[in-house]
């Protein structure tokens, strides 16, 4: 008797470009001779709010049948629609655990850290990413000296996986000068989970062979390592195509060794059905996403789902608004509130005020303070958390204040906190009043692009 063993669904490419997509339903089976064999049950106009996507199965089986499925498809059906179907999901089964119907996998007695891939190329990281965009500048004087000593604070802590980018001021030079210390002074153990995520930006420039290497050339020769852990790329204006160009050469980079683990930043996700579809092996998008902003579950997540690609997320604490220091605050009195003095908090304040404004927010503030309260945490731990359970999620970046506050015992609380379904219920009765962020912004990254 056959076995069923996954079911997903196929998303014409082309049709994908042209905004009209096509689903199909499809089916594996595993007969009686453990062959594997795909059917297709049916084709359908895929309604907005059908729930049908599911993955069980290693990814790797799946993208080799959907090799073959092209060549299958009985004219089926397309229609004008979002990218992707809006699909509710469970929350009970959808925690850490997430291994096994996605790419990302967890060690059951270290499930701070976690494990992205595509096909050969894995990396493994925390799930508590220090973000190191405040050491730009804009947030006051960082004290070289005294932010790699913080680095190796954090790291000592479990804390081990960095994210900064070419532009974030002197980021990648300390990168550099942390990895040193821990080469000399802590043990092999440390070293080997140290991990060091960086970016590119590129300016609008024809995306040749020389100047991709020469420019991720400098972001090794600053981080003093062979080989950077994980570049990922962005990209300005989808009109020039010279995207595919760039992440081409970087896949080259990689095969030679000077990068092990291509991804992206900002992309949205017909872009990324696209880069997927020219087979650059990237293995995650890093786009914002919080309680607030939950566009990345919207269309992003099940094109996550289907591909095994995860997201590694920030904003999550929307720069430190999610917490207890604006809680019953009114910034509409001058004054009377802490100041908006950094370009985060000026950041997340204008997106607070797309969703729903202070006052719902507020709402939002004391919901997650009840609830902290409830599992002796804090609000921020709390926003954190949830964004951790949501699908396609790999890890999510809190900022570092390198050398100037700390806030490492908070962050690995995050680690022992489980939120129950009272929890997700009370969050979702607040944020269900908000503003559906995708229709006023757009996808991922498109605040980027406007």
């Amino acid at each position: 008797m056959d076995k069923l063993l996954c079911s997903f669904i196929y998303l014409d490419a082309q049709l994908l470009k042209k905004k009209e997509l096509i689903y199909c339903d499809f089916h594996l089976y595993s007969n009686q001779t453990n062959k594997i064999v795909c059917l297709i049950k049916s084709t359908f106009r895929y309604p907005q709010n059908e729930h049908r996507l599911t993955i069980s199965f290693p990814f790797q089986l799946v993208q080799m049948a959907t090799l073959h499925l092209p060549n299958l498809l009985p004219n089926p059906t397309s229609f004008k629609s979002p990218p992707f179907p809006i699909r509710r999901h469970s929350r009970k089964s959808n925690s850490v655990r997430c291994g096994e119907a996605t790419q990302v996998s967890t060690s059951s007695s270290e499930t701070n850290r976690v494990t992205v891939r595509n096909g050969n190329d894995s990396l493994d990281v925390c799930r508590v990413l220090n973000g190191m965009w405040q050491t730009s500048g804009a947030w006051g004087r960082i004290d070289r000296d005294d932010a790699v000593e913080a680095m190796l604070r954090y790291a000592d802590a479990g804390l081990s996986t960095f994210d900064m980018a070419d532009h974030y001021g002197p980021a990648e030079d300390l990168y550099g000068i942390f990895i040193n210390r821990v080469r000399q002074e802590r043990p092999p153990e440390l070293l080997e989970k140290v991990r060091g995520l960086t970016k590119w930006v590129p300016p609008p420039v024809k995306m040749t062979r020389s100047f991709v290497r020469d420019s991720i050339n400098v972001s090794r020769k600053r981080m003093d390592v062979a080989s950077l852990d994980m570049l990922q790329f962005h990209w300005w204006d989808y009109a020039n195509s010279g995207y595919l160009d760039a992440l081409k050469h970087l896949t080259d980079l990689k095969e030679e060794g000077k990068i092990k683990t291509v991804a992206l930043t900002n992309f949205d996700t017909e872009r990324l059905q696209i880069i997927l579809e020219n087979e650059i092996p990237v293995v995650s998008n890093q786009v914002q996403h919080s309680v607030v902003d939950m566009r990345p579950q919207q269309q992003m997540a099940d094109l996550c789902e289907l591909t095994g690609v995860k997201l590694i997320t920030y904003g999550t604490v929307m720069g430190g608004l999610l917490s207890e220091k604006f809680l019953d605050t009114n910034l509409s009195i001058p004054f009377a509130g802490p100041p908006l003095n950094t370009p985060s908090l000026q950041k997340y304040k204008r997106m607070v005020d797309a969703w729903g404004g202070w006052s719902l927010f507020q709402t939002l503030l004391q919901t997650l303070e009840r609830i902290a309260s409830k599992h002796g945490v804090t609000i921020p731990n709390v926003a954190v958390k949830y964004i951790l359970d949501q699908r396609g999620v790999a890890g999510s970046m809190i900022g570092v204040r390198l050398g100037l506050s700390e806030h490492i015992q908070d962050s690995n609380a995050v680690f022992s906190l489980a939120l129950d379904e009272d929890d997700i219920s009370s969050i979702e009765e607040v944020t269900k009043k908000g503003k559906n962020l995708l229709r006023v912004i757009g996808d991922c990254g498109d605040e980027y692009r406007r």
